[in-house]
């Protein structure tokens, strides 16, 4: 086998031949081995006769990995700094660690141009897109992806949804309350929506004429109004630690100097009382 250039190891060519005594063997081992692999035959929601078929355990991928698979799920107003945060984060687990990880991230806008682009923003819809993104980051976060997944997703019931079906998986969870006052999500508005909504130009926008369902009890606190951005991961990055995802002693803290490959957004309190030092 050709191990560490640029092709994959082929499969044994014996057991490709159809002149080898052994082929016969191999095709009934094979075939047994798939027949194995399949659940019971169930029907689930609308769909009928559908059974698991499971292969590479879990743990064989996320060995292969180096790391477990988990999903963060940031849930905030619009312009409290979910995505800024996700990028900061994303880029850190990615080029700033002794090692890569494995990461991916789920922002709500950029589902919205293709998996969710055929929903809108009224209640119904907005549950059926926390359901989709819930089960594709589980997907994600099953194949050892560090899912980061940025969604306003205002209303609690569907977040414990989300929640659940990943708890039901075995797979580690994390709800990050991103969290900023509205004069101060307003005050920054990177969208321009919060004037539109004000204006009257969009319904149902939350915080303005519809609701936000604040955590209760989410794994994380961030408060983005006092915090600067390399702060608000490191405290992600910590609770990661504690969470046992990583494979080294610890993280390796984001510094005030990175700017995480795109313009902050806002610098915290942290940030500000450094300039004035300076």
């Amino acid at each position: 086998p050709e191990c560490g250039g640029s092709r994959f190891p082929r499969f044994p060519t014996e057991l490709l031949c159809p002149d080898s005594m052994g082929f016969t063997r191999v095709c009934a081992a094979v075939a047994a081995l798939a027949m194995g692999q399949y659940g019971t035959v169930q029907n689930v929601g609308k769909a009928t006769n559908v059974a698991l078929h499971s292969g590479v355990a879990r743990e064989e991928r996320w060995q292969s990995n180096g790391h477990k698979g988990a999903t963060l799920w940031m849930t905030g107003l619009s312009g409290s700094g979910k995505s800024t945060i996700a990028v900061a984060l994303e880029n850190n687990l990615v080029n700033e660690q002794n090692k890569p990880y494995f990461t991916y991230r789920l922002d709500g806008d950029n589902l919205r141009f293709g998996l969710n682009s055929d929903l809108g923003f009224s209640p119904e819809d907005r549950k059926e897109n926390v359901r989709r993104v819930a089960e594709v980051a589980k997907l994600f976060a099953d194949a050892g992806a560090i899912v980061l997944v940025g969604l306003i997703a205002p209303y609690k019931a569907d977040r414990e949804f989300a929640r659940q079906i990943h708890q039901n998986s075995s797979i580690p969870f994390m709800e990050i309350y991103v969290d900023a006052p509205l004069a101060v999500a307003e005050a920054r508005d990177p969208k321009g929506l919060y004037k539109k909504a004000r204006e009257g130009k969009i319904k149902g926008f939350t915080g303005i004429d519809a609701p936000y369902e604040a955590p209760d009890t989410p794994e994380l606190h961030l408060r983005t109004d006092l915090h600067s951005v390399p702060a608000c991961v490191n405290q992600i990055l910590d609770s990661l630690s504690k969470a046992g995802v990583h494979i080294p002693a610890s993280f390796r803290h984001a510094t005030e100097e990175e700017r995480c490959q795109r313009p902050l957004e806002w610098e915290g309190e942290e940030g500000k009382q450094e300039k004035k030092e300076l």
